[in-house]
């Protein structure tokens, strides 16, 4: 098993910057896709950015391309969400999340493909 903390959330003016970190726990965690799922007021739950378990491919969504990237470190069971240019769009309670994949090379941007979820961190970015 997984279990997931996240952390680095808080207010932030819009263009500014924020990190999000998610600790892990379990010796496994380099075996998993890890990915930031995000969830504002009256949206479903969105994919915002994904690493594969072999860190060697990172994917990000469209509203975000350009400004979020994330990274993890397996030696210290982290995983990072590095927010620049925030806008008030960002707004959201940001979701880390944990998938076992087939493949180290494997991911996926629909939130029930992912087994483990920490309990979220509020990011606002007001107008």
């Amino acid at each position: 098993q997984v279990q997931l903390v996240e952390s680095g959330g808080g207010l932030v003016q819009a263009g500014g910057s924020l990190r999000l970190s998610c600790a892990a726990s379990g010796r496994t965690f380099s075996r998993y896709c890890m990915a930031w799922f995000r969830q504002a007021p009256g949206k479903e739950r969105e994919f915002v950015a994904a690493i594969t378990a072999s860190g060697g491919m990172r994917f990000v969504a469209d509203s975000v391309r350009g400004r979020f990237t994330i990274s993890r470190d397996n030696a210290k069971n982290t995983v990072l969400l590095q927010m620049n240019t925030l806008k008030p769009e960002d707004t959201a309670v940001y979701y880390c999340a944990a998938g076992a994949f087939n493949s180290g090379n494997s991911y996926s941007p629909r939130s029930e493909n992912y087994d483990y979820w920490g309990q979220g961190t509020q990011v606002t970015v007001p107008s």
